[in-house]
């Protein structure tokens, strides 16, 4: 390949590093191979300006990226090796993808001269991704490798954020060639108009019982708190959607609770009072609408207003009275000051909708459980830092954080909207690398915790100390719920026999230590935060206990008197 004589000659994997450095990235979590040596090579001679963190499995380096980039808002990267490691790290980029979360997947690739052979562990990484990430694509050139990033970050960020993935070929990265760096990347955000503002604004003064609802991505504190002033100046209940609740403080007397899977019964029944609906920067997807019920596409029965980043989002199942392509932190900042002259006539309707949230989330009166997770958060929630950052997995088990905790900012939650099993360990192992003093409390069930809670090794190794809740009934309960729901009392492959997790946590470096009734949580919760270790705290609760609101044998006999009635 030519040189220009007046730029130094770089290997491919040094000018990759170098972009890397350019665009702000300050580490990368990965699983070593040989397909990318050129890159961790480079790395090496960072200085102190990058921290590369070698994950335990590729799984879990793509669900710390992509925590990493809720987080922050900035793309989390991930570097892994061909094939079997692509395909690990394929759930990562697909939790990028629902939960629109900026995110760069590097994958090492077999050398270009082998292509189409069925080479070691060759994939066409582009037909593989591309049904799941913003954009995947394959560097062929040294020499454009800062045209693609700097494309990879811009595509990552703006508009509707998300993962891009890269593919790497290993003789791609060896080439020496001399190139001029990209220009440091900016995000395109979808804007508005003075007059969308006001079309917005008529809309909720025409309204008698207007309800936000506030979700998705790209929400920065400063946005958070704008909108959360426009809501309280106006009396107008802000719901927020799956797994966003720290958007809103959740004790400010607009907070309305959340649409997921621990909503409770009357924030059903006040969104069918609800006589406009304004949402902002949440998709209407299955979960927001409890399987499209509550919304019925494409017409939903209330007025609608949607804004979102991506105008092909907009109208994709709902048909909104108004809709806006634009970032959800530009609205915010838009309608922050704006007095609609209406607080008090909507003030008695926000005041019951929020006073519905408090007593949804109070602590459970007359108890049965030897164990119960609603009395024990309670009982700490006031006592935890505001700063706490809660991660969950999937499973019922999240539905007690979801309800008894207390979110807003600077706290964060990260969850998986897509529902994956095993991102809550890595994603508390990732927030915890970010602020070792700043207290991560990860919500795992057992079903879970077998498929990352390895990852705590990672945390032990670079100084990471989440504490993780290990919800321990031996069972999948999300799966046995839904089993029992539809084919009560015949269970097939829900049970788990686990072992002894306190020993499992112990021999990855961690404090462990089990908790068998309701009144010993507070206490063991002190002593895991004070060990200055990764901690598992296994909490052996009661299968029957299948949720936050009801039991199996309450699944059971609902599910006989509805075949009773079907004959």
């Amino acid at each position: 390949m030519a040189h220009d004589p007046e730029l130094p000659a770089r290997s491919g994997g040094q000018i990759l590093v170098d972009q890397l450095l350019l665009h702000g990235a300050d580490v990368a979590y990965c699983v070593p191979g040989e397909s990318y040596l050129e890159v961790l090579d480079a790395l090496h001679d960072t200085g102190g300006r990058f921290r590369l963190i070698n994950a335990r499995h590729e799984a879990g380096a793509a669900d710390m990226a992509e925590a990493y980039g809720k987080l922050t808002g900035r793309p989390g990267i991930c570097m892994v090796t061909r094939g079997p490691g692509a395909c690990h790290a394929a759930i990562g980029v697909h939790i990028a993808q629902q939960d629109s979360t900026p995110m760069i997947l590097l994958v090492g690739q077999i050398a270009r001269e082998t292509t189409d052979r069925e080479a070691f562990q060759e994939v066409d990484y582009r037909a593989m991704f591309g049904p799941i990430a913003k954009w995947a694509t394959q560097i062929e050139d040294a020499r454009r490798i800062p045209e693609y990033m700097a494309r990879a970050f811009r595509v990552a960020t703006s508009g509707r954020p998300g993962p891009v993935v890269i593919a790497l070929p290993e003789d791609m990265l060896t080439d020496r060639v001399a190139v001029a760096d990209a220009q440091p990347y900016l995000p395109t955000a979808a804007g508005i108009t003075p007059k969308g503002v006001e079309e917005i604004t008529a809309a909720l003064q025409s309204a008698t019982k207007p309800l936000l609802m506030v979700g998705g991505s790209g929400w920065d504190d400063a946005a958070a708190a704008a909108i959360t002033r426009f809501a309280e100046t106006n009396a107008i209940p802000v719901s927020c959607s799956f797994r966003r609740n720290d958007i809103v403080d959740n004790l400010s007397p607009v907070y309305a609770g959340d649409f997921g899977t621990s909503t409770g019964p009357a924030l059903y029944r006040r969104l069918v009072e609800a006589d406009l609906l304004v949402v902002i920067g949440a998709r209407l997807g299955e979960m927001t609408t409890r399987t499209y019920e509550t919304l019925v596409p494409p017409n939903p029965g209330i007025r609608l207003i949607h804004v979102y980043p991506d105008p092909d989002e907009i109208g994709r199942v709902y048909s909104p009275e108004l809709g806006f392509a634009c970032a959800p932190s530009v609205l915010a900042e838009a309608l922050d000051g704006i007095d609609l002259g209406r607080a008090a006539d909507w003030a008695d309707w926000c005041a019951s909708v929020h006073q519905d949230y408090l007593a949804d989330t109070a602590p459970p009166n007359g108890s049965d459980w030897t164990l119960d997770m609603g009395v024990a958060l309670t009982q700490v929630r006031e006592s935890l830092p505001d700063d706490v950052v809660v991660t969950l997995d999937a499973g019922n088990h999240t539905g007690w954080a979801q309800r008894f905790l207390r979110f807003g900012r600077p706290g964060r939650i990260l969850g998986s909207t897509c529902g994956a099993m095993g991102y809550s360990v890595p994603a508390a192992v990732a927030a915890s690398l970010m602020d070792p003093d700043r207290l991560v409390l990860s919500f795992v069930g057992d079903g879970g915790f077998m498929m990352s809670g390895n990852e705590l090794a990672t945390a032990a190794q670079y100084g990471a100390r989440p504490v993780v809740l290990l919800f321990n009934n031996g069972i999948y309960g999300t799966i046995r719920m839904h089993q029992e729901r539809e084919h009560p009392e015949r269970v097939s492959g829900t049970t788990l026999v686990n072992q002894d997790f306190c020993r499992m946590a112990e021999g990855l470096g961690c404090y462990a230590e089990r908790v068998t009734r309701t009144e010993d949580f507070a206490a063991a919760l002190t002593r895991a935060r004070e060990s200055r270790r990764p901690a598992v705290l296994e909490l052996l609760t009661d299968p029957e206990q299948i949720s936050s609101r009801t039991t199996i044998s309450a699944l059971r006999r609902a599910a006989r008197a509805r075949m009773a009635a079907e004959g």
